[in-house]
């Protein structure tokens, strides 16, 4: 099954949308409902949602575990959630490729955007494959969406790409812990 030219016209219209409600439901997400919430989100972050992950670190969930456990639990969901979007975004990559669709969009785009992000991660992924995804995307704060598309048309193994997107997702949220704690430690 071809997903053929509807499928990225969707994926760029839902960018459009407003979709700041989700990140308050994230935000606010109670309960083990939550964890489904930040997967849904996560898996959206990574093809279609603006923004960044780390938002579901502040998601008062009380799942009766303690503090590390919640943490710890909310990294795997949400890294398991956005190596799945991921996947996807993935497959999307795969189609742009063979139909040339996107290419062609954002070749014509005034800022140039594939030339730049091109050479970046040409050279990213000529180095270091699979691990230099996995390292652009634990880049806290850095909105990754382009880095999953771009690695996405440049790739073709599924699996690796899984793994490479979870690990980063996963490393980019202990990455933002690990600085936060820092930092409230020196003051």
């Amino acid at each position: 099954m071809t997903l053929g030219l509807a499928l990225p016209d969707l994926v760029l219209a839902a960018g459009a949308v407003e979709f700041s409600w989700l990140e308050r439901l994230v935000e606010t997400a109670t309960g083990w409902v939550g964890l489904v919430i930040i997967w849904v989100y996560s898996f959206l972050i990574a093809f279609a949602l603006p923004g960044v992950s780390e938002v579901v670190l502040i998601a008062p969930l009380d799942l009766g575990l303690g503090d590390t456990a919640t943490t710890a639990l909310i990294i795997l969901v949400s890294a398991f959630g956005k190596a799945a979007g991921s996947v996807f975004a993935f497959h999307i990559g795969q189609e742009a490729k063979d139909s040339g669709w996107l290419t062609k969009k954002l070749r014509q785009s005034r800022f140039d955007i594939l030339e730049w992000s091109e050479r970046q991660t040409v050279k990213i992924a000529q180095k270091w494959g699979y691990v230099g995804l996995a390292a652009a995307l634990c880049v806290p704060g850095f909105p990754d969406t382009l880095s999953i598309y771009a690695f996405s048309v440049l790739e073709e193994d599924y699996v690796k790409f899984a793994i490479a997107t979870f690990v980063g997702s996963a490393g980019r949220l202990v990455l933002w812990l690990a600085g936060g704690r820092a930092i409230l430690a020196f003051f």
